[in-house]
């Protein structure tokens, strides 16, 4: 399980300096705080990264208003920037299409790029598909923290056309009326 009861967050600092710092506090709402299941991969994915950070640089110490063991941590040791891994996802993006684009012209096909996104567009696809694969919506509110379902329904329970044509062919499977 996965108790979330608390968000670090990085602002900018008062003084004007420019200068950026984390900061702990509780999510935003009521409904942020919550305990939800782990899928194994997940799981799985957290002991790796355990495993490669007591093999390497050794596991993350930084310290945060009395919290500690965090799980990912830079290259520094330190707690990531939320900017600098949308900017690596950004790169990986950018290399992956020039490389695409090369490849497709050699092959004389089109290109398969893949469109820019950030670390928050990941919670909007978790949640889309967590939406084609569960039926109750309360269920899918709870692990993604909204208190209201309005959030869930308007904002992230997004329709594919994929989704559709498989729930109508569900839906006609148990129709069969002739």
């Amino acid at each position: 399980m996965i108790s979330i009861n608390h968000s670090v967050t990085y602002y900018p600092r008062c003084d004007n300096s420019y200068k950026c710092e984390f900061e702990v506090s509780l999510p935003k709402t009521e409904a942020g705080i919550r305990t939800i299941p782990m899928l194994d991969e997940v799981y799985e994915a957290f002991l790796e990264e355990k495993k490669y950070q007591e093999e390497g640089e050794g596991l993350c110490q930084v310290e945060l208003n009395g919290m500690t063991g965090f799980i990912f941590q830079n290259r520094f040791g330190e707690l990531h920037n939320p900017a600098a891994i949308n900017r690596a996802i950004k790169r990986i993006v950018e290399n992956h299409n020039a490389e695409e684009i090369v490849s497709a012209e050699r092959q004389k096909r089109r290109a398969i790029v893949i469109p820019n996104f950030s670390c928050h567009i990941l919670r909007h696809t978790f949640c889309t598909r967590f939406c084609e694969n569960e039926t109750n919506i309360k269920v899918i509110q709870s692990v993604m923290g909204h208190a209201d379902i309005q959030t869930t329904y308007d904002i992230y329970a997004e329709v594919t056309d994929l989704k559709k044509k498989q729930s109508f062919e569900e839906l006609s499977k148990k129709m069969k009326i002739f």
